[in-house]
């Protein structure tokens, strides 16, 4: 906000959530793709733990990034305004004495 000139609300926390997104997706994807084997080899002999702790991590992959896409935003617009703007004026006042 400070660097950019933007103000706290829905565009700015858009605009943040956007630009996380691919980095977000691009880990959880590639993660999963890798996964996507030992998922589809459940009858396979040998993978009887893989195959569970490969669907655990799947599950969690999914549910982190959804969590991380959609509630992290919300959750920042209804608690994040507070302690951004503290954040802010103590930075600005840092600025002052140097």
């Amino acid at each position: 906000m400070q660097h950019e000139g933007e103000t706290f609300g829905i565009p700015m926390i858009v605009r943040g959530s956007l630009e996380r997104l691919t980095p977000v997706l691009m880990t959880a994807l590639v993660a999963a793709f890798a996964l996507l084997p030992l998922i589809l080899a459940s009858g396979e002999p040998g993978k009887e733990i893989l195959h569970p702790v490969a669907l655990v991590i799947f599950g969690g992959l999914v549910s982190s990034t959804l969590l991380d896409t959609l509630l992290t935003p919300v959750l920042f617009y209804r608690w994040g305004e507070q302690p951004l703007n503290q954040l802010l004026s103590q930075q600005g006042a840092n600025h002052e004495t140097v």
